[in-house]
């Protein structure tokens, strides 16, 4: 088989309806959007979350708090998704995200103390939390904190 040889299978691609190709084709005339009103009409329609001029869900509800922008977010990962990594590795944000085992950097790379670890792994991180550190050194790697 050749790449020019390929095709679809039967059925596997459906063509897109063809509106206002006369009274045959069962979409003529007003092709298939009734007969007036706001949907009717060329570029016609609402916005969205326009709910036909009661007040809309967003503007009902109570707004609270918020969001700091000069807050600092950090990447999180636990001491047990560390186990994948063999003995001696040393592991820095920069190297997680290469080998995308975090998909972003953020304001740095917190690791938490959830589960355990069974390998010895030099972990650089902007944070750790008290037992992770604890979990790490337990098992014979390093902790380091960097900037």
């Amino acid at each position: 088989m050749k790449l020019h040889e390929l095709t679809s299978a039967p059925g596997a691609r459906k063509a897109p309806k063809r509106v206002g190709r006369g009274s045959g084709s069962g979409l003529g005339k007003t092709s298939a959007r009734g007969q007036k009103g706001q949907k009717s009409r060329s570029g016609g329609g609402v916005r969205p979350g326009f709910e036909g001029g009661q007040m809309p869900l967003s503007r009902r509800l109570p707004k609270r708090g918020f969001t700091n922008i000069f807050a600092t977010v950090y990447t999180t990962v636990n001491v047990e998704d560390l186990n994948v990594f063999e003995d001696g590795t040393e592991i820095t944000a920069e190297f997680l995200k290469e080998i995308n085992f975090i998909k972003k950097v953020n304001d740095g790379l917190k690791i938490l103390g959830n589960g355990e670890l069974t390998k010895k792994l030099n972990v650089k991180a902007a944070k750790f939390t008290k037992s992770a550190q604890e979990k790490i050194v337990a098992a014979g790697g390093t902790a380091e904190v960097t900037e």
